[in-house]
């Protein structure tokens, strides 16, 4: 039997990666010269045996928005190992090598199978929400929408325009990932194979009192017709409108289209403000599910990182049983935009494993939730009270699509 290998990838080598990724999930991969051209040879690691690649995974150089600060992040993706080479250990030289050497200080994913990510330290640290909205029960508002409010845009317009609109949302909302130019260029592509028997895709724009955009929508249509007639379904991919006028209107227009009877929205947050813009609530069928997956690859700096809703100051007790340096103790003060987190001898206050730091990191799962099944030790009385309102946040993470 031949020895596995683990390499960092070829330049040449997208075409055999995304095969062996296809693979596993059980897709054929198809040609894309923009997905090449984001492919980052030197980011990805390949499992090989006997010369052949088996396994992959890649990290993708994004930046992602944390409570009060935007940040780098790697962009965990395509990790995946071929049916023939499964239980040999593979995923786990591929998955323990990438974090071990991400230069940031966080890694997040979305988890196919959430079972294996928690091996490694991962753990949900945002919750989504799918929507399936009756239109012909949901009541939207009845507020006026003035002339030339909304508009539609070509992609070379919003490729202009869109960019601004969600670096601003990324200061109100945590969990959000940036976008390259290019990653733009890929995210609005509209190839007829990728519709899905519905329509091209529309780029819906609101536009506030002096005419500048500050909220947008990309969403399809699908005409379907039942036995009295006409019931077309709206699937919205995208909504980011940072200001309350933009996100009201962008969301009464698309509750209101005509002959249409369904909308679907995959993205929302736990807290989505839509809940306050229907007259019947019930109207919108909702399932939730965990979205974004967190894991903290660098104790300290990922602390420093991000800003706490409260003054600070507690020593943690983490364990690490994959990156040996982030286990110890941990001083972390946080006084507004000041915060340092330094190693330390005293005496902990808390005790907790790296899993339960990234669970926490954005501001969406208290860590009281953890110590409630043992997961969190208090030490110090009322520390995990402190601990957990300062790492909360006012807004719920969320996360806007699968990378």
């Amino acid at each position: 039997m031949s020895e596995i290998q683990v390499r960092a990838a070829q330049a040449g080598e997208y075409g055999a990666v995304q095969a062996v990724f296809g693979g596993a999930m059980m897709f054929d991969p198809k040609p894309d010269e923009l997905w090449q051209q984001l492919f980052e040879p030197d980011r990805a690691l390949v499992a090989t045996d006997g010369g052949q690649i088996i396994g992959t995974t890649r990290a993708l150089t994004r930046e992602l928005s944390v409570p009060g600060a935007l940040v780098d992040a790697a962009h965990v993706t395509g990790v995946g190992v071929q049916p023939t080479h499964r239980r040999r250990g593979v995923m786990s030289q591929l998955i323990g090598r990438q974090l071990r050497e991400v230069p940031e200080a966080i890694a997040v994913l979305w988890a196919s199978e959430p079972a294996i990510y928690g091996r490694f330290g991962y753990t949900a640290a945002a919750w989504g929400v799918e929507y399936t909205v009756d239109l012909h029960r949901v009541g939207p508002s009845n507020d006026r929408i003035r002339p030339g409010e909304l508009g539609v845009l070509t992609v070379d317009e919003a490729l202009k325009e869109l960019p601004a609109i969600l670096r601003r949302l990324q200061t109100r909302r945590s969990g959000v990932s940036g976008r390259s130019e290019l990653r733009w260029q890929a995210r609005l592509q509209d190839k007829t194979d990728d519709r899905g028997g519905r329509t091209e895709r529309r780029i819906l724009v609101h536009r506030d009192e002096t005419g500048s955009i500050d909220g947008y929508a990309l969403w399809r249509g699908k005409m379907i017709w039942g036995p009295t007639g006409p019931a077309y379904e709206v699937s919205v991919e995208e909504l980011v409108a940072p200001e309350l006028p933009a996100y009201k209107a962008l969301w009464q227009h698309l509750l209101t289209m005509d002959l249409s009877a369904k909308l679907t929205y995959e993205y929302a947050a736990v807290d989505e403000p839509l809940q306050q813009l229907v007259t019947y609530p019930t109207a919108l069928e909702r399932r939730l599910g965990e979205s974004l997956w967190l894991r903290v690859t660098d104790v300290p700096r990922a602390l420093r990182q991000r800003r706490y809703a409260t003054p600070l100051d507690v020593v943690l007790d983490v364990t690490d049983n994959l990156i040996e340096s982030n286990t110890g103790r941990f001083r972390l003060t946080a006084d507004g935009s000041t915060v340092t987190c330094d190693r330390t001898n005293d005496a902990p206050d808390l005790s907790l494993s790296v899993t339960e730091l990234g669970g926490a990191y954005l501001g969406g799962r208290p860590l009281t939730e953890f110590a409630a099944t043992g997961r969190v030790t208090e030490h110090t009385p009322g520390a995990l009270t402190r601990t957990a309102a300062a790492f909360g946040w006012p807004v719920a993470p969320v996360s806007l699509e699968v990378f």
